[in-house]
């Protein structure tokens, strides 16, 4: 089954980047001139997704606004003629791309809880989810590669990398045996292991696509690592009872959750917007000579 519909969470309060998010959404930080949030759904456009659930938190309603016309600016740049061409055909794409809805997470209870909110949205197919806090840019969408995996193999799939021990304590641990390339049967998961309980450094990064029945398992789920409702923990009952795949994914990841990921994504983007280009390598050279490593 061809995989249509997308979930994209972006419920939380974004500590990691205040004060910007004081009042300002996480996901409409800018890297360069898009906000991270954009990168996804462009992502899920790209990877055949036509129908897309924004999970927000009560107070976050600009995001909306983002991706809603905005007659009154578009008169604007219409008013201009060719001198705003196009931004024009920039701002009318974005309320274009997608048929999005919204559903409100009046609490942030984990991912586990934002997924199960969009239970009617999905009515009944397989979904893929792109976690807010993970921009992923390449010349093949990862969203694209991890549906590709799950429609091959009719199991719930994962993108996952290899990471640090330092890293796997703050993300999962896959128990995973390579099948062939970057394709990988799993077996097992753990949120947030101990180093000494986890199964490997191989961790989910950003995105899966799940069948419909991760429902039914989230429903009876309990509350894990700080107290909120894990998805990896339901996505753990999947690998152990069907298995799942991984797919080792080609991109450049961001956690834009955190001021350095932001920073990262915005001058490796940087380095490739035409407007920024130049000016931007120019900087970093003078700058490079001053830094001593």
């Amino acid at each position: 089954m061809k995989v249509k519909k997308a979930i994209i969470p972006a419920g939380g309060w974004g500590t990691r980047d205040l004060p910007a998010t004081k009042a300002m959404p996480k996901e409409l930080l800018p890297i360069v001139d898009k906000p991270a949030i954009q990168y996804n759904v462009e992502e899920a456009v790209k990877s055949g997704i036509t129908d897309i659930c924004i999970i927000l938190s009560p107070d976050k309603d600009i995001v909306k606004k983002h991706f809603d016309t905005n007659e009154r600016l578009e008169k604007h740049l219409e008013n201009g003629g060719k001198r705003y061409e196009q931004k024009l055909k920039e701002v009318q794409k974005i309320s274009r791309m997608a048929d999005i809805t919204y559903v409100v997470q009046d609490a942030a209870l984990g991912l586990g809880h934002a997924v199960s909110l969009a239970k009617d949205f999905v009515n009944g197919e397989s979904f893929a989810v792109l976690y807010g806090d993970d921009v992923i840019i390449g010349d093949i969408p990862c969203c694209r590669q991890v549906c590709d995996a799950y429609e091959k193999y009719g199991l719930g799939a994962v993108a996952i990398k290899e990471v640090s021990d330092e890293d796997i304590v703050k993300y999962s641990s896959m128990k995973c045996k390579n099948i062939k390339d970057n394709v990988y049967s799993i077996s097992d998961m753990i949120e947030k292991p101990a180093i000494a309980d986890k199964f490997s450094n191989f961790s989910i990064l950003g995105r899966c696509v799940l069948p419909f029945e991760i429902f039914d398992i989230l429903e009876t789920t309990p509350k894990g690592r700080g107290g909120e409702y894990q998805l990896t923990d339901a996505m753990a009952v999947l690998a152990r009872e069907k298995g799942m795949i991984g797919i080792d994914f080609i991109g450049d990841r961001f956690d834009v959750g955190s001021k350095y990921g932001m920073l990262e994504a915005s001058i490796k983007v940087g380095l490739k917007h035409p407007e920024v280009k130049k000016d931007l390598e120019k900087l970093i050279a003078k700058l490079a000579q001053k830094i001593k490593c």
